[in-house]
């Protein structure tokens, strides 16, 4: 056995392993700490079939950022999941008809899926000798799909103003701090004298 096939069958066993304690976990924390350990080991299998750019991008941006955020998320709002649960045996007749319903599909799609003539032959000659899959994908995405990409960007930063406007709730009765009045402060302003007499303090 190769080095190469060594590393594909670790990466690969970890991989379903940890996945499958991802919905096998009781605790919400372990569940995403076991997402994050199936991201790392498909970043590693990425690196094994030579994009690194995947697997730079799967670990920097699911487990650097939505992984970690989901784990903060999980341990800061102390949510019941107890009583998330009570209406699962509810729901359970209709989440079984279309888990059977995607099974199905990927059954037909798995079954009837096979290799276009020339395709191989095609993945191959767009790489250029010598330079990296990431300056390759740079290439593509800031020429041919730069508008594209661009519109995409636009779209998550609206996304991101949305979501911040939403979920942004202005508490009454709450000190807040205005840079200009305290930027304005003189000390006339700030400073009260106050002439006690002797003896009779404040």
């Amino acid at each position: 056995m190769s080095l190469a096939a060594l590393f594909f069958y670790l990466f690969a066993g970890v991989a379903v392993a940890s996945a499958f304690m991802v919905i096998a976990s009781r605790n919400p924390v372990h569940s995403v700490l076991f997402l994050i350990l199936t991201f790392v080991n498909a970043s590693g299998l990425f690196i094994l079939i030579g994009a690194e750019y995947l697997a730079m991008l799967l670990v920097v941006v699911y487990v650097g950022a939505v992984a970690v955020l989901f784990l903060f998320v999980v341990m800061m709002l102390d949510v019941d999941f107890v009583e998330l649960r009570q209406g699962f045996l509810q729901y359970l007749p209709v989440g079984a008809l279309v888990g059977l319903v995607f099974l199905a599909e990927l059954v037909l799609v798995l079954g009837s899926w096979t290799f276009g003539t020339g395709v191989t032959g095609a993945v191959a000659s767009t790489a250029a000798p010598g330079v990296s899959n990431a300056v390759q994908i740079g290439r593509v995405l800031y020429t041919d799909y730069i508008y594209f990409f661009q519109a995409a960007g636009f779209i998550l930063l609206v996304a991101m103003i949305g979501a911040i406007v939403l979920t942004l709730r202005h508490k009454e009765n709450v000190k807040r701090q205005s840079i200009p009045v305290q930027n304005a402060r003189s000390k006339a302003t700030a400073i009260d004298v106050v002439k006690v007499p002797s003896g009779k303090g404040l």
